[in-house]
Formats: C-alpha cells, sequence, structure tokens
C-alpha cells in the first residue's frame, strides 16, 4: 500500500477484506469447460431482445415498465417498490440511509449471506451478531436482546446458505418486537423456490419491514444485476434519497421487462420447477454416500452438505472443471460444501465425479 493510499484510505476501511464472490475466487467465467455450480445461478439463459434505439439518452432511475411490471408480480403497489442494481445495492441504501456512520449499527443472523455484514463495515457501520440455533431456527430471545441498539435487522428467508425457511410466528415476533425501533429486511432472494412463505403480501400490515428480490436467482439473470425493495411507500421515498441518478442501464431495464411480461413468468415457473426436479435427483443421489451429511433444507437452488474430506473433494471437483462453495468459514458449518442445482448434463457430470472421488478414497484405504 503506497504512502498516499495509507494516508488518505478511511480508517473503518483498512481492515476489510472484499467480499470472497464466486468469481473472485475462480477466475475463468467464460471458460465453457467449466461447470459453474458455486454462485447459485440458473443453469439456464434465455433469449432477449435488445432496442438501441434509446441508448444515446440517459434511463430512467426508476423505469416504469419495469416498476409497474415487478408491482404486478409480487402483488404491491407501484410507490412499495424500488429497482436497483441487483439486492446488494439495495443492502447498502437500506445502510446509507438508516445508518449514522460510527454511530449506529445493524443486526446479522449468522451462517447467512455475507453482504450484510461488508456492506455495513465498509459504510463504517457496526455489526452485531445474533446467531441462528443449532437447526438454523432463529434465536428469537437472542434477536430481542438488541432492541434500541440496531436501527436494520437482516433476516434471510430462504436463508443462504443452509436453504432454510424461517418461521413465519418467529420472523413476526421479531416485526412486532422492534416495530417502534428498527427496520427488519427479509431478504427473499431465493423466494421462487419457497413462494408460501414471503411476506409481500403483509407489506402494508408493518411499517417496519423492507423485503429484499433480485432477478438474478429463478430469473436466471445474475448477469444483469437488477434488484428490488419492497416496503412501504416513507422507506421507498427515504431510499430515493440516496439512490444513484441512473441506477438501471437501459437494456437491463428492457431485459427486465420481458423477464416479467407473462410470458417470461411462465418460463420462470417451468425452469422453477426443472430446477427442483433436479435438484430432489440430487439429494437423493448425495444420500447414497455415507461419508455425506445433508445440511439445512432445500428451500433455495442449491444443497448444503457436510464432508469430512470435504478438501480433498472440493480438490477433485475442481481439477475435474466442477466449481462448488466452500461454506466452511461460516459459523457452525465446518466441512461444510454448497452446491448449486444445475442442469441435467451438469448435474450427472458433478455425481460422477463424486462417484469417481469416493470410489478412489476407498480404494486407497483398503490398499
Amino acid at each position: 500500500m503506497s504512502n498516499l493510499v495509507t494516508l488518505l484510505l478511511n480508517e473503518n476501511i483498512k481492515a476489510l477484506k472484499p467480499y470472497e464472490s464466486a468469481r473472485r475466487l475462480f477466475s475463468g467465467a467464460g471458460n465453457k469447460e467449466q461447470i459453474w455450480l458455486n454462485a447459485n445461478e440458473s443453469p439456464f439463459a434465455n433469449p432477449y431482445d435488445i432496442d438501441a434505439e434509446r441508448f444515446n439518452r440517459y434511463p430512467d432511475c426508476q423505469p416504469p415498465a419495469v416498476i409497474e411490471a415487478y408491482a404486478d408480480y409480487a402483488g404491491i403497489a407501484t410507490d412499495q417498490l424500488l429497482v436497483s442494481r441487483g439486492a446488494d445495492e439495495g443492502i447498502e441504501l437500506l445502510i446509507r440511509a438508516f445508518c449514522t456512520p460510527g454511530k449506529d449499527s445493524v443486526l446479522i443472523c449468522p451462517p447467512t449471506y455475507g453482504m450484510y455484514a461488508i456492506s455495513a463495515e465498509t459504510c463504517d457501520v457496526g455489526v452485531e451478531r445474533a446467531p441462528l440455533k443449532a437447526d438454523f431456527a432463529l434465536d428469537v430471545d437472542v434477536i430481542k436482546t438488541f432492541k434500541g441498539k440496531v436501527n436494520l435487522v437482516f433476516i434471510c428467508s430462504p436463508n443462504n446458505p443452509t436453504g432454510t425457511s424461517v418461521n413465519k410466528k418467529q420472523l413476526l415476533e421479531v416485526i412486532e418486537h422492534f416495530a417502534d425501533s428498527a427496520i427488519v429486511v427479509i431478504d427473499e432472494a431465493y423466494i421462487e423456490f419457497d413462494d408460501d412463505n414471503t411476506w409481500a403480501n403483509a407489506l402494508n400490515n408493518y411499517a417496519n419491514i423492507a423485503i429484499l428480490r433480485t432477478l438474478s436467482k429463478a430469473f436466471a439473470l445474475a448477469g444483469l444485476r437488477c434488484g428490488f425493495t419492497l416496503a412501504q411507500a416513507p422507506i421507498i421515498q427515504a431510499l430515493m434519497k440516496v439512490i444513484a441518478p441512473y441506477p438501471i442501464p437501459e437494456p437491463v431495464a428492457q431485459i427486465a421487462a420481458q423477464a416479467l411480461s407473462h410470458d417470461g413468468l411462465v418460463n420462470l415457473e417451468q425452469q422453477v420447477s426443472l430446477i427442483n426436479q433436479e435438484k430432489a435427483l440430487l439429494q437423493h443421489a448425495l444420500k447414497q454416500y455415507p461419508e455425506i451429511e445433508l445440511v439445512g433444507d432445500d428451500k433455495a437452488n442449491f444443497i448444503l452438505f457436510r464432508c469430512g474430506n470435504k478438501s480433498g473433494l472440493m480438490t477433485h471437483l475442481v481439477a475435474n472443471g466442477i466449481l462448488i462453495r466452500d461454506q466452511s468459514k461460516q459459523l457452525n458449518l465446518d466441512n461444510c460444501l454448497r452446491i448449486t442445482v444445475g442442469n441435467p448434463q451438469q448435474n450427472k457430470q458433478l455425481l460422477s465425479k463424486i462417484s469417481h472421488f469416493f470410489t478412489n478414497q476407498s480404494s486407497t484405504q483398503e490398499a
């Protein structure tokens, strides 16, 4: 680090480590020989039409076609919705709007999505923790002790990386407990795989909830970077004060509107069904190995499992061009790996390489 950077860099940034995204951990995203099962992306790539006529103009901050289509999809009013550069920007906007740097804090419930803490720390906002219980349920009693100490409570449901949904009665207890002191942020990035548990239909009943959504997972548009924040109008109006003037590029708006059309939503439903079918087949196959223990639940598009020789299995898969995610650094996830559900061909190759690994391991031990 140069002397000038050392001199000028914000104190709260100096000790931070960049978020280890799937693309940072593994280079070569364009290598078609690799099978990418480490970022919870959809295995489907759908075609879209692009009209370049408006590319010479700045885009709408909140494109009406996208706002109206997503509001209709989520069953909410258009003034209860904000579109942003992925749900990650929604996380940052909530922190910037409702937390004072160097003074306020947020609450997270690990093991969970890493960007809540990264975004808070980047903004010089404190991070408090109420770990999930052994069965990955909320520890409501511990969460309640943070009333008056935090401005935002981040709860991921379905949770990444455990694939578990949060019990609605427990979450309601948290929402009501913080009704006059904090916003409860419910991250529903994977809600299309658990649509009965959405809180969007309760949005009008609670002024202190914000819901994060994305087109990155079930909609198969991770490369688009398009996310949404759902909340009552006062929260949305506050977020509009801190969002960039032109957050959504014109091509993104066009593709998002097509994905949210009638045909797009029919396609979404079909692909979610296919992913769920493949997920069930993967789970069944993995259960056959005594060395593998399935962990958490299956309410998303990935499978989390524990393996005693997780490093050996991970190395074997990477060497064979299959990339999955090591989650063992997360709280209570020792020796855990996470596999994104791919298409049938990818999943067959994955299972073939896993079988090869355990067969060789067994042969080595016998020798």
